[in-house]
């Protein structure tokens, strides 16, 4: 009886072939740097999320596609921008914020739902005759910028005090066959960014900002159990084109400063 009938020689699925060999991710260990040359804005850099993973693919038989990368959504974020007693602005995403969704996309806007397509992902199209050995690889980090002035007023005056900051992500390395959407979750990173920087907006332009904390990031944590992606993180918006920059005024209605893109 040859192969073609017998039930046992039959090519295990992709879901059951793909083989994680190895997945490495760390935070930077140099601390969040904090630039003061612009009169208008501060701004400041801090360390890199990195997340790669080396991936073997046994010949595909079918003719199947699948791309193999990572999606990441932030399921948190606090970002807070004190002036005195004058009030904060705070950059929020209104659904995130007020619990109706769980997470949002962190995709670069373009490729969703994937970070990224340059190294963030890799295509099998099968059928393959021979094993596929790659690296998906991916960085992220914040580099904003933080008016001195109260964002609101034609002032330039500096009233910044201090920049509050507390993100969450979920990071997932995924395989998604093309032609039929199905869904594999190859790993499970979790991974938060804090920091607090102190601002002395009497002194002069180039020594008035201090990092507080946290001066090293805790580490991101590889999960034991793989947690399944929330559809919002698969979909517009991501995060950038959903999030409103706000001015809070210790009395008086907050006020839309910049609206949402989406």
């Amino acid at each position: 009886m040859g192969c073609i009938q017998s039930i046992r020689c039959k090519p295990k699925s992709f879901r059951d072939s793909i083989i994680v060999l190895e997945v490495n991710t760390s935070i930077d260990s140099n601390p969040t740097s904090i630039d003061e040359s612009s009169s208008v804005v501060l701004r400041y850099r801090t360390p890199h999320f990195r997340a790669c993973a080396r991936v073997l693919v046994p010949p595909v038989s079918a003719k199947e596609t699948w791309t193999i990368g990572w999606i990441q959504a932030c399921n948190h974020m606090e970002f807070y921008n004190t002036y005195g007693n004058k009030g904060m602005s705070s950059w929020e995403l209104p659904d995130l914020r007020d619990g109706k969704i769980q997470a949002i996309s962190d995709s670069d806007g373009v490729n969703y739902p994937w970070y990224g397509n340059t190294t963030e992902t890799c295509t099998i199209v099968g059928p393959t005759k021979k094993d596929s050995k790659f690296t998906v690889s991916m960085n992220d980090n914040f580099y904003p910028s933080v008016t001195w002035g109260v964002p609101v007023s034609d002032s330039n005056v500096p009233q910044l005090s201090s920049i509050r900051r507390d993100q969450s992500f979920t990071t997932w390395l995924v395989a998604i066959n093309q032609a039929t959407a199905e869904t594999l979750v190859l790993q499970t990173i979790r991974w938060r960014m804090r920091l607090h920087i102190q601002v002395d907006p009497e002194k002069p332009l180039g020594q008035r900002a201090v990092l507080n904390e946290p001066v090293a990031q805790e580490q991101p944590q590889i999960l034991g159990k793989n947690e399944p992606i929330p559809s919002n993180a698969m979909v517009k918006p991501n995060a950038n084109d959903a999030q409103v920059l706000m001015w809070r005024p210790k009395s008086g209605d907050p006020v839309v400063v910049i609206p949402p893109k989406y």
